[in-house]
């Protein structure tokens, strides 16, 4: 008996569809619209203050490997399944902050955020690692990617680097919850800011195991945490006091922080014999200048870049080559860093007008997955022609008696969607209408044929529907230019991210 995924199941299924050669026309052109821009928010300007209980010693250097953790046990196996994700070393680990640098709250197109989308999906999610490294706690996070069309990272760092977690279901680090434990006492920090009447709480989403948050007028910051270093120092503890947005401070263990949290990650993958061929630092603010310190990784100042960071560097980096301050916003300057220090493929699907004109060497389903949803959005916008050549292309592309699943249950014939597609041409058109795909992830189940898993979501206006979506693609009988054939699609609702109206998604 064939098993399940193997090609000898799947190969049936793709000498039935195929047959001769499909005659296709050339792929589908994409007009694009250029990414937003916009200036920083006003009072966006943050001060940051980081002091050592101990005022008389020198910050510790991030990369000391005698103050970090040691590497992983074997029994970590649900870490090791996002470590391990990858057989070989990554190509690229991009480790990025979010607000004002991957995220620009200044761009509501979110062109810039879906350009790099594309480009990690099409090029990099199957061979290298994506990093987030954000001062959000989990709660705040989580709410980021409802509002914003966020990829999925493989690695989380949240709460100024506090929390390191893995994979889709956020499965926390203890090895580095261990080490932060060392010379911090929660209950003790709470009991000494309790003595200062000036702290104000924040709110409890934002007190975390080793993390702890307050609001301070700023004509009494600096008074009060000078007092508090000395009352922490006294207790036993080594803590990190950082003071930023004239308002905000947060009390952190000495070895937190995103620069630490990323020399732990590269300790982790050194030990396992992987570590990542290039590493790409991106930020906007001071509380990101720790990324910037770790030795042999490349680094990106967005064009946005707070004065505060731009000194720093000034003033710690200057003569650092592998350190740019882009002339593009947010994650535009990511791209621009990708291709400034040749980092791997810097043009993102959404700026190609053409895709035809696409120099492919060989099948690449991840390419095809993300060309195809992007051509459907243009399509629904009408930002491409209502021309009888595309028709003609979609219904080559799809193998006639192919099935495909719709999340609602019901099966259609693939060769039968050409209608529907004719049909919902232009219904966006003027709308704030977007189509990203998330964790392309192909596996080859024959000499001529993938599988391909990943996350397709639609944004209409502020409503986000998404699906899981699974794929068979097929080389036999086309040529490179040509595409690949869809064989099967099977698509099944996301939790929570289902319409009300299952007539509203198409394809």
């Amino acid at each position: 008996m064939p098993r399940i995924g193997s090609q000898y199941l799947l190969q049936p299924i793709i000498n039935n569809c195929l047959g001769p050669k499909l005659a296709r026309p050339s792929s589908f052109p994409l007009p694009l619209s250029p990414s937003g821009s916009g200036s920083y928010p006003p009072g966006g300007e943050r001060l940051i203050l980081l002091l050592r209980t101990h005022p008389s010693s020198p910050i510790r250097p991030i990369a000391s490997a005698a103050s970090l953790p040691p590497p992983p046990t074997p029994n970590e196996v649900h870490i090791k399944v996002t470590m391990d994700r990858l057989a070989d070393a990554a190509h690229l680990m991009i480790v990025s902050d979010l607000d004002h640098t991957m995220v620009d709250h200044h761009d509501p197109e979110n062109m810039s955020l879906l350009r790099f989308n594309a480009l990690w999906e099409a090029n990099y999610r199957d061979n290298s690692l994506l990093v987030f490294s954000t001062g959000r706690s989990p709660t705040l996070y989580k709410e980021l990617r409802k509002e914003k069309p966020m990829l999925t990272p493989d690695i989380t760092i949240m709460s100024v680097g506090t929390e390191i977690t893995y994979g889709n279901a956020m499965v926390p680090d203890d090895g580095w919850v261990e080490f932060l434990n060392q010379k911090w006492d929660r209950k003790i920090v709470t009991e000494e800011t309790s003595k200062f009447p000036e702290l104000t709480l924040q709110s409890h989403t934002e007190q975390r195991p080793h993390k702890v948050s307050f609001y301070v007028q700023k004509d009494k910051a600096q008074d009060v945490i000078k007092a508090l270093a000395a009352r922490l120092e006294e207790r036993g503890l080594d803590v990190k006091i950082i003071y930023s947005g004239g308002m905000d401070l947060d009390i952190l263990p000495q070895g937190a922080g995103k620069g630490q949290a990323l020399a732990y990650l590269l300790k982790k993958f050194k030990a396992e014999g992987k570590s990542p061929n290039n590493t790409l630092v991106c930020g906007d603010s001071g509380n990101d200048a720790e990324l910037f310190s770790i030795p042999e990784v490349y680094g990106v100042m967005v064009s946005n870049a707070q004065e505060e960071l731009l000194q720093w560097h000034a003033a710690n980096a200057k003569d650092n080559s592998k350190i740019i301050h882009a002339t593009e916003r947010c994650a535009a300057g990511i791209i621009q860093a990708i291709g400034h220090f040749n980092l791997g493929p810097s043009v993102s699907p959404r700026d190609v007008t053409d895709l035809s004109d696409s120099k492919l060497e060989d099948f690449d389903p991840a390419y095809e997955v993300v060309k195809f949803n992007l051509f459907f959005e243009r399509w629904r916008r009408a930002e491409v022609e209502k021309s009888e050549l595309y028709l003609a292309n979609m219904k080559a592309v799809c193998c006639p008696s192919g099935v495909l699943v719709h999340p609602s249950g019901i099966e259609k014939l693939l060769g039968d969607c050409e209608n529907a597609f004719r049909t919902c041409y232009g219904d966006q058109q003027g709308k704030s209408y977007r189509v990203w795909v998330d964790q392309v992830l192909p596996t080859q189940v024959g000499s001529d044929s993938w599988l391909v898993k990943y996350k397709k979501w639609e944004l209409s206006g502020e409503k986000q529907k998404g699906c899981l979506t699974t794929v068979l693609l097929s080389s036999k009988g086309v040529s490179v230019p040509e595409g690949l054939t869809w064989v099967h699609v099977h698509q099944t609702w996301l939790d929570g991210a289902g319409p009300t109206d299952d007539s509203s998604w198409f394809f």
